[in-house]
C-alpha cells in the first residue's frame, strides 16, 4: 500500500534520497498556493507517532486530522476514501516500522481565501464520495484489482484529469490528461483516446521500467510514480494494465 499509494515521492524529506525518510517538507505548487507535505514518520511529537488506526483512516477516507479539521485536497483523500480499511490498517501497521524523523514541515503558504478550512467542508460536499469500490460481477478478479488501484491507492485520476475553477477533477476529462497540478507540464491521456495502441504487455513494461512503446522513458513525477509501481508484484502492474484498457475512450482536453 505504500509502494501503490505512492506515499515516499511527497512524504520522504527532500534533498536525501532515503525514501523511507518521511520528514516532509516538500513543496507542492498548486493555483491556491503552495503545500508542503507533512511530516508522516513515526516521530510522536512530529510526525504521526501518537496516532492511532483510527487516525490514519480518518485522514485517508475522510480527509480529517487528528484534530477534526479538513486537510486540503492537495492530499489526495479523495481517491483514498475508496481503501479499504484492511489496507488502511496494514499501511499503518507498515509506517510505525519507519525510522522516526523529527522536524516538522513549513506551513502552508495559501492566498488568502484558501486559509479559511472551514471552507473545504462545502468542497467536499460537492467532490468527495466516500463509497467503497465494490466488486465489478461483471468483470473478473484481474480487472477488479486493476480498478481498485487505479481509482483509489494509486489515485492515478487526480494527475491524470482536468479540473474546474474549484479543484475538482472534472468528470469528462477523467484520465484524460490535463495540466499538472504543479503547473509545471501536461500529464497525458492515458484512455485508448491516446494509448489504444499499446498493449498490455507494453503498459506493463512502462509500469517496470518507465519506457514507452516509442522508445521514451517518462518523465516528471511520472518517474516517481514508476519507482514505487516496480516495487509491485507483476500481477498487480498487469491488473492496471488490464483496467487502463477497459477506460472509455476520452478527447484530451485543451490545456
Amino acid at each position: 500500500m505504500f509502494a501503490a499509494g505512492d506515499c515516499g515521492s511527497c512524504h520522504a524529506s527532500p534533498g536525501q534520497p532515503d525514501r523511507l525518510h518521511l520528514g516532509g517538507g516538500q513543496a507542492l505548487a498548486s493555483p491556491f498556493g503552495t503545500f508542503h507535505a507533512p511530516n508522516i514518520s513515526p516521530d510522536p511529537r512530529d510526525g504521526i507517532g501518537a496516532w492511532h488506526a483510527k487516525d490514519l483512516a480518518n485522514a485517508l477516507l475522510s480527509g480529517v486530522s487528528p484534530d477534526g479539521s479538513h486537510y486540503y485536497p492537495a492530499f489526495p483523500y479523495t481517491s483514498f476514501a475508496h481503501m479499504s480499511v484492511a489496507d488502511v490498517l496494514d499501511l499503518m501497521a507498515y509506517l510505525k516500522t519507519l525510522p522516526p524523523v523529527s522536524g516538522r514541515a513549513p506551513p502552508h503558504e495559501l492566498n488568502a481565501l484558501f486559509r479559511i478550512r472551514r471552507m473545504i467542508g462545502f468542497w467536499k460536499l460537492l467532490y468527495l464520495d466516500q463509497s467503497p469500490i465494490k466488486p465489478d460481477a461483471g468483470h473478473d478478479e484481474e480487472w477488479n484489482r486493476g480498478r481498485y488501484l487505479v481509482e483509489s491507492v494509486g489515485h492515478c485520476a487526480e494527475c491524470h484529469s482536468s479540473r474546474d475553477q474549484l479543484g475538482g477533477i472534472k468528470d469528462s476529462t477523467r484520465f484524460a490528461g490535463g495540466v499538472d497540478p504543479e503547473g509545471t507540464g501536461y500529464d497525458p491521456n492515458i484512455t485508448p483516446e491516446h494509448i489504444a495502441g499499446w498493449s498490455k504487455e507494453q503498459i506493463v513494461t512502462m509500469l517496470r521500467t518507465g519506457e514507452t512503446p516509442t522508445g521514451m522513458r517518462v518523465g516528471s513525477s511520472m518517474s516517481e510514480v514508476v519507482t514505487n509501481i516496480a516495487m509491485l508484484p507483476d500481477s498487480d502492474r498487469r491488473a492496471i494494465a488490464v483496467y487502463i484498457k477497459s477506460l472509455p475512450a476520452r478527447r484530451t482536453p485543451h490545456p
